[in-house]
């Protein structure tokens, strides 16, 4: 009985770092569809290194509003940002026009591609996440 108690802990440990170690692979076409939605909407004030605008539009490099929560993030697209905000020491005021008129699908495919792009390591974001927070602005 000990055992096999120790055999499961031992799989599940190896699970767990298995998870840490191989993340999940993105969904197949995400990334490059991503990429021409932000080569569309998103470039020309976040750059395409997305270094951004210093002072003016924030950087998309190894951000916290980037990787961090995903509810937020998908909030700021469809809203957009008109308030102030400090990254890096940085404050950014300019504000962002919403993005709503993309659909569920090119607004996680841009998020994906944000979080996976200019040094950021993110999980995927899917359009049902999207729809979820559209239909909350309703």
């Amino acid at each position: 009985m000990k055992s096999i108690k120790l055999l499961v802990g031992l799989v599940l440990m190896v699970e767990i770092l298995f998870s840490f170690t191989y993340p999940q692979p993105l969904p197949k076409g995400s990334m490059a569809r991503g990429k021409k939605v932000y080569e569309t909407y998103c470039l020309a004030c976040h750059q395409a290194d997305g270094s951004g605008v210093q002072r003016m539009n924030p950087p998309l490099i190894r951000s916290e509003y980037v990787s961090g929560d995903t509810k937020r993030l998908i909030n700021i697209v469809l809203q957009g940002l008109n308030e102030e905000i400090e990254i890096d020491g940085d404050t950014y005021s300019t504000p962002m026009p919403a993005q709503g008129h993309l659909n569920d699908r090119e607004i996680a495919d841009v998020l994906t591609y944000i979080r996976n792009s200019f040094g950021n390591k993110g999980k995927s974001i899917d359009p049902v996440q999207v729809n979820t927070e559209r239909k909350k602005l309703k």
